[in-house]
Order: C-alpha cells, then sequence, then structure tokens
C-alpha cells in the first residue's frame, strides 16, 4: 500500500498534513530526490542521499535528520508499505513560517512517500519514444535538485501535447539534458553525454551508466553536443531513476539510425538491469 511520513509520524497518505504556509507549498523553497525499489530494495540510495545533502546545501538549508537518520526512515516506510516493486519520494523545506523572502526562523520540514511503481509501457524499450528540442528556460543553477520544476512542467507537457514522449533542452545551441532525465548519444561506438555544470542534473542513473560503460570498456565522452550531432547518431537514449535507459527512436521527427534500438542501448540497458534492479535475495 501507499503510505506517507510528515515530520516525525507515518501518516495516511491522504492525510492533509501540510500547513499553508509550508516553504515548499508557498515557494517551491526546498530539494527532493526520488528513489526505486527493487524487490525491497532501494536502488543506489546513498547517492541519492549524498545528492540530497550536496542540493540542501548549496541553497543553505539545513537537512532536520542525519543522512543515516533518513535512510531508516525510508527503509522504515518501505518496510511498512508492504511494496517491493516502489517509488521513494522525499523532500527537504524550509519548514513552516509566516510567508517572506527573508529565511525563517523555523525548523526544516521532511516529507515522504512510498508508492506503486508507475510503470513503463515495455513497448517503448523495443520501439524506442519520440522526442522533441525546445529551447531551455530553466534557472541558472540546475545541478541543484530543487522543487522548482514548472519550466519542466510546461516543456513536458508541451511535448506531450505534440504527441512526444520527452522534451530534450537546448541551450544556445548544445543540449543540456530532457525535462526529467540525462541524454546519451552514440556515434561511432562512441557515447557522448553533456558535461556536468550548473546546466544539468548530476543523474545518479546518469552516473552509473557512465560506470557501466567503463567497466564494458566502452568509450564515453562527457561533451557538449549540438542538436544536429544528436539528429546524426547512430543510436541515442534518455536516462533516468524511474525510466532507467530508454531509447530515442526521433528527435523532431527525425529518425535517429535505423529508427531501432541501438546495439550499445540495449547493451547498457542490459548491463543496468544485472547490477541495479535485482535487489535483495
Amino acid at each position: 500500500m501507499s503510505i506517507a511520513y510528515f515530520n516525525g509520524e507515518f501518516v495516511n497518505i491522504d492525510e492533509r498534513v501540510i500547513p499553508i504556509e509550508e516553504r515548499g507549498h508557498q515557494f517551491g523553497d526546498g530539494v527532493y530526490e526520488v528513489v526505486m525499489v527493487y524487490n525491497n530494495t532501494p536502488c543506489l540510495l546513498d547517492e541519492h542521499l549524498k545528492r540530497l545533502a550536496n542540493s540542501a546545501k548549496l541553497i543553505n538549508l539545513s537537512l532536520p535528520y542525519t543522512l543515516t537518520e533518513i535512510k531508516n526512515i525510508i527503509l522504515e516506510a518501505i518496510k511498512r508499505s508492504n511494496l517491493s516493486h516502489a517509488e521513494v519520494y522525499f523532500q527537504v523545506t524550509r519548514g513552516i513560517a509566516s510567508r517572506t523572502h527573508l529565511f525563517p526562523d523555523a525548523s526544516p520540514s521532511f516529507s515522504l512517500t512510498v508508492k506503486p511503481v508507475r510503470e513503463i509501457d515495455e513497448k517503448l524499450y523495443q520501439t524506442g519514444v519520440d522526442t522533441l528540442t525546445t529551447a531551455d528556460e530553466r534557472w541558472a543553477n540546475c545541478h541543484i535538485k530543487s522543487l522548482n520544476l514548472l519550466p519542466n512542467i510546461l516543456a513536458k507537457q508541451m511535448a506531450v501535447d505534440h504527441g512526444k514522449y520527452e522534451a530534450i533542452l537546448v541551450n544556445n545551441g548544445l543540449i543540456t539534458e530532457g525535462t526529467s532525465t540525462n541524454v546519451f548519444v552514440i556515434k561511432r561506438d562512441t557515447i557522448y553525454t553533456t558535461p556536468l555544470t550548473s546546466n544539468i542534473l548530476a543523474g545518479i542513473t546518469r552516473q552509473a551508466i557512465i560506470k557501466l560503460a567503463d567497466e564494458a570498456n566502452l568509450k564515453l565522452v562527457e561533451e557538449d553536443f549540438t542538436v544536429d550531432f544528436l539528429k546524426q547518431g547512430d543510436e541515442a537514449f534518455i536516462s533516468s531513476t524511474t525510466i532507467e535507459l530508454l531509447p530515442i527512436r526521433s528527435v523532431d521527427s527525425v529518425t535517429i539510425g535505423n529508427g531501432t534500438p541501438g546495439v550499445i542501448t540495449k547493451q547498457l540497458h542490459n548491463l543496468y538491469i544485472q547490477q541495479y534492479t535485482k535487489g535483495a535475495d
């Protein structure tokens, strides 16, 4: 079953527990993470917790618990949910206080949900997905996983309204990332992905893919690339916690490669499944 937690208590997921004057609700003043659970085991949890701590530090937000305490809350929540395959969402905000732009004298808030996985249509892994490009209109600190996602939402909705799966964001002619994904393109057996700067999020799945490519002796470079370079790729895919690796079939109606998932994309996804999604025995 779905389960929730707010500031020290496990609560019914439908219970109204967030006060009106909550900084996350009024300002998006907080940071968050999403973790997949496979066979009762949270995937790459330590990496997600480390990124949460870094995002909080970058906005001068103190965590209300230690990372070990947060980890224990997450493990207890998974246990209480009785869900072996689930999504865990957790966030920290600057707390509950009268609305003012200045940092309040308030204790940070921590909330969490555990829900059944939003299943991805398996056919998409066989056919690939269609995407479109659009201007990256987000703020200048995309390396912080903050609650401020309105530009991402607008771009994603535009993509879906045009019959596409994802919008790929472009900054000064260069690919940054998707609305909730990192982007990879493969050309002449070399894998390219945008390097880490403040323009993109350091995806946990992205980092796992880089590690897997290295272990499999696949050439991977972190290098800026253009929209045309992406469209001329032999293969391409997007990655995130919830979708793992999803092949790209087209960009702006231009077919990538031969229009089917490529050998390297499938190899990396199989390696990811083997190493990260089996969970505990």
